[in-house]
């Protein structure tokens, strides 16, 4: 017979305020095999938790049921508790009675109904429940970082400098990201090559540090501490430890018309290529589908010209397979496309360009040398005009642009307007905006630097549409503060796009198992607490493939995930969850439908003897969980047509118990 405690939280008001705590607690303590009842301010302090050891002493409990807020901030801090007074921590039960009942109702007589019945449910679970010990599983003290921009490239040094050994793959031939194409940084205008190339140096030297560019993760098995990961190196035709770097080839391939990428397309590099000039690995890779030599046989120039006998065109993918204790995803972000917004004139005229192009027009190794021209015809531009929010807060326009705001557009639009101004004074530069957000340290400073002291004309309003006519761009537009209509002949018109997650965080995420939201970013395991942790034990976020950020935060996130990888990393032994599938031998009729719905890999099947009532014997083919790969989803207890698979801790027994609570 179980001797339950029950434990009733006020939190605050945020359970007291809508529901009558005493009436609760004096209504648990007459349920079946209670013999202990009471409410507290704050079970969560210190005090509280003493209340609860002190109970468990003098009363004899077995089982103890804590009516509070959401496990999932305090069900680890129970169990604890309970460990520390001699209990088994897996016989403690959480009735959710905040985010399930008193933040969904304003009645406090509803509320009160309903926190009793959930009470009532967590008692009978517990009264089935059965003491549960985790096991445990060594820890490969390797971490993996997906994706090689400021934020993988930060991780990564922060952990190899604790000592560890970690990896990047990156799918570029070089690192860098985003940030390597960028001309200032905001909000202090430094050259964003000066900041990063420094950092990309130091993971190429740091011996705790390998680089997989060119390359893509292909398969993840494994759990927390115990990560397979399969990569996929694609072929360089270029050996990545013979060549030198010396630009040789790319000077003399003789095909030179393939559109360069790193400029988003504004001008062309040759066949075989070194991205930019400060690239990580410094070391060229032929594109298969340019290369005259490896679609037709003839050509060959970049190898006999390569002194260094770098050039393989036999070369192929390799695959390889590493163990791994953490996994950061650091994947990054792409501008959204322009081809649903042709309002904007983008896929009409040459002149309509995106900020990002802008960023590659204005850097001194872009397309034009860091001199401002018109793409059209290479002329000085001297009026230009900015719009705000293209494809961002389109709540009204879902189908082809993102509700959210991308956060950085208003300040990298200021920052493009100031140094514009300051580099072509007879400029004339219009922002259109829906609202300028300046969240961060020194941000609203710089923008009003751009208005105050640069003369930028910021105007309240949209842009409805830009005509290309006569070498001219017809801009129309709205001042919502004076009510009027504008129209303004422009040289340019700067789209300040909308950004995404990286086309790769889809596919990524189901080979993690990791969460995403409906806009493909990475859900974080908790927004306040467990910001840079995913939901799946083991894979740690950095940057926007969380949600749009700025540098100054990336590198602050990218810190905060190595903090907790290095956390990880420095146990030689982690404790597993208990609660775990299990078969039962004698039910399981060898179907494979667990197998097949396990999203972790944690079934196979085995062949059995089973001795039969007349002595004889008879092989059976039966399901076995891997308890170290389950994580405890409850999949195949759902799926299993024989009943054969249950999970510990969360029996059908258990779940029965509660509907039966909940519902006499």
């Amino acid at each position: 017979m179980q001797r339950i405690g029950v434990f009733v939280c006020h939190c605050g008001t945020n359970i007291a305020g809508t529901v009558d705590v005493a009436a609760v607690a004096a209504a648990l303590g007459k349920e079946p095999g209670v013999v202990f009842s009471a409410d507290y301010q704050y079970m969560c302090s210190q005090a509280g938790q003493d209340l609860i050891k002190d109970a468990v002493k003098e009363h004899r409990l077995t089982g103890i049921v804590v009516c509070s807020c959401s496990p999932r901030m305090h069900e680890a801090t129970f169990r604890k508790t309970a460990a520390a007074a001699g209990i088994n921590p897996y016989m403690v039960e959480i009735a959710n009675i905040r985010e399930q009942c008193s933040w969904v109702h304003k009645d406090k007589q509803t509320g009160t109904e309903k926190a009793i019945i959930l009470g009532r449910a967590a008692i009978a679970k517990v009264c089935l429940n059965s003491p549960l010990t985790p096991g445990e599983s060594p820890v490969t003290k390797r971490a993996l970082v997906i994706g090689g921009g400021i934020a993988g490239i930060q991780t990564a040094l922060d952990i190899a400098d604790a000592g560890f050994p970690v990896d990047i793959v990156e799918t570029k031939p070089t690192i860098g990201g985003k940030m390597a194409q960028l001309d200032k940084t905001f909000p202090t205008l430094d050259c964003a090559a000066c900041i990063l190339t420094p950092k990309m140096v130091d993971c190429a030297q740091n011996e705790n540090i390998r680089i997989f560019s060119y390359s893509e993760v292909t398969g993840v098995k494994g759990f927390v501490g115990n990560f397979d990961v399969t990569i996929k190196r694609k072929a360089r035709y270029v050996k990545e430890d013979v060549c030198t770097g010396c630009g040789a080839c790319t000077e003399k391939c003789p095909q030179r018309k393939v559109p360069n990428e790193f400029n988003l397309g504004m001008d062309n590099r040759r066949a075989i290529y070194i991205p930019f000039a400060q690239a990580v690995p410094k070391v060229a890779t032929i594109d298969p589908n340019y290369c005259t030599m490896l679609k037709t046989g003839k050509c060959g120039v970049c190898s006999k010209v390569c002194t260094a006998g770098a050039i393989d065109y036999k070369a192929k993918d390799e695959y390889i397979e590493e163990k791994y204790g953490a996994i950061v995803v650091a994947t990054g972000f792409n501008p959204i496309s322009m081809e649903k917004f042709d309002e904007f004139a983008y896929s009409q005229s040459k002149d309509v360009i995106t900020s990002l192009e802008l960023e590659r027009l204005m850097n001194a190794a872009g397309p034009t040398g860091g001199t401002l021209l018109r793409p059209s015809d290479g002329t000085h531009p001297h009026t230009i005009v900015f719009v705000q929010c293209v494809g961002s807060r389109c709540a009204a326009c879902s189908d082809k642009g993102k509700e959210y705001c991308s956060k950085i557009c208003c300040m990298y639009t200021a920052k493009h307007a100031m140094l514009i101004r300051d580099k072509y004074p007879d400029t004339e530069v219009y922002v259109f905006y829906i609202d300028v957000r300046t969240p961060g340290k020194n941000f609203d400073e710089f923008y009003r630097r751009a208005v105050e002291e640069y003369g930028v004309h910021y105007i309240k309003g949209m842009v409805g549409k830009v005509c290309p006519e006569g070498g001219k761009l017809k801009v129309r537009a709205s001042d919502l503060i004076y009510g009027k209509q504008l129209h303004i002949d422009a040289d340019m018109v700067v789209l300040a796009a909308a950004i995404e997650p990286d086309k790769s965080a889809r596919g990524l995420a189901t080979m993690l198992t990791a969460s995403m939201d409906t806009n493909d970013f990475f859900t974080e395991a908790h927004p306040k607490l467990r910001p840079v942790e995913s939901p799946t034990a083991g894979v740690f976020l950095s940057g926007t493939c969380q949600g749009p950020k700025d540098i100054p935060e990336t590198v602050a996130q990218a810190g905060a995930a190595a903090s907790k990888v290095i956390g990880l990393l420095c146990k030689n032994k982690l404790t597993g969850n208990p609660c775990v599938a299990h078969s039962d031998e004698l039910m399981c009729n060898g179907c494979s439908t667990c197998e097949k719905v396990c999203p972790y890999g944690a079934i196979s099947y085995i062949d059995k003897e089973f001795r039969m009532p007349d002595r004889t014997t008879r092989v059976r083919r039966v399901a076995v969980v891997n308890e170290a790969v389950c994580q405890g989803c409850g999949a195949c207890t759902v799926a299993c047509m024989s009943g054969a698979m249950d999970l510990r801790g969360f029996t059908v027994k258990q779940i029965m118990a509660e509907v039966d609570a909940i519902c006499r």
